[in-house]
């Protein structure tokens, strides 16, 4: 199997072309870990900033843009409940590392003691000291930091009950830190809606914007759905999800991966959003994906479309 420092090297010497930026996130659990990454970067950097020609002889589409991600729309709350993302953002030419994927690392914090020595062999303080140090490196060599709080809806060892002040002060110090964005997330999958309002109610009591958080929902109990309708009418507008509902959490037992790409797709176009994703082709992704490592296609949506597609 490939390491990190391998993929990351092959994705440097031919990423895949996109009109929309594309990031690629690597967990980085240690400042040795960062220094890796540094080091294929400063070797692999590209002078020109100028995009290598495809076989055709025309340029690939480059795949950074100076678009910013955390950027909120500005919708007139009259016209739709469910205000749509900002339009897809314009290429600009003169944009920093054209040739290159846009790197960006993931750090790591827990909600619970517990979950925190299991998961990483160390306390919530402690982690978050490590988080500290690799973001103040990160941030020297210009690369995007993105946080995570774990078992934020409930712990497999403490139970559903996490209190949310205890998942604001770590995402507040999260983003004092450094981080560009923090990802909350429900990794056992207890969440509930009730429980979601109240967890997002208690990050903006906080005086945290809604443009700064991200949401992860894990689909053990079927709600992650019905949990993303709650943080898309707090104001949240980034949810993670995976191809196919792979995933899971090795520490916490019984729990499925994330909500699959697909379903979220079908969720957000269904609700007059614009994701830029082709449900159709993310669908065939999801097939083939799982077919290729013998997981079951949790993507139930993708998996209705191809199916009357096929019938068509």
């Amino acid at each position: 199997m490939a390491s990190t420092a391998e993929i990351f090297e092959k994705l440097l010497q031919k990423p895949p072309p996109s009109t929309r930026p594309i990031a690629f996130n690597y967990l980085v659990p240690n400042t040795r870990g960062l220094e890796n990454l540094t080091k294929i970067l400063a070797s692999r950097q590209n002078p020109h900033n100028m995009q290598k020609p495809t076989e055709g002889g025309k340029a690939a589409a480059p795949i950074t843009s100076t678009y910013d991600p955390n950027e909120m729309p500005t919708t007139d709350p009259a016209a739709s409940a469910y205000p749509s993302p900002p339009p897809s953002p314009t290429v600009n030419p003169s944009s920093t590392s054209l040739s290159s994927p846009l790197p960006e690392i993931s750090l790591f914090a827990a909600a619970t003691e517990t979950f925190s020595q299991k998961n990483t062999n160390t306390s919530i303080a402690s982690s978050l000291q490590t988080c500290r140090d690799i973001t103040t490196a990160a941030k020297s060599h210009s690369i995007r930091v993105r946080g995570y709080v774990s078992v934020a809806l409930g712990c497999p060892y403490e139970g559903p009950d996490v209190p949310p002040t205890r998942v604001a002060e770590i995402t507040q110090t999260l983003l004092e830190m450094g981080c560009d964005e923090v990802s909350v997330a429900d990794t056992t999958g207890m969440g509930t809606a009730p429980r979601t309002l109240k967890l997002l109610q208690a990050l903006s009591a906080a005086g945290i914007r809604m443009e700064d958080l991200a949401l992860h929902f894990h689909d053990t109990y079927g709600q992650a759905l019905v949990n993303t309708v709650v943080g898309l009418e707090q104001g949240v507008r980034i949810f993670d999800s995976s191809v196919g509902g792979l995933g899971g959490c090795p520490f916490s037992k019984g729990a499925t991966g994330n909500v699959s790409s697909e379903d979220m797709i079908h969720l957000l176009h269904s609700l007059g959003l614009e994701t830029g994703v082709n449900l159709e082709e993310m669908a065939k992704v999801g097939e083939w994906v799982t077919a290729e490592i013998g997981r079951p296609n949790e993507g139930r949506a993708g998996k209705a479309l191809l199916a009357r597609l096929r019938d068509q």
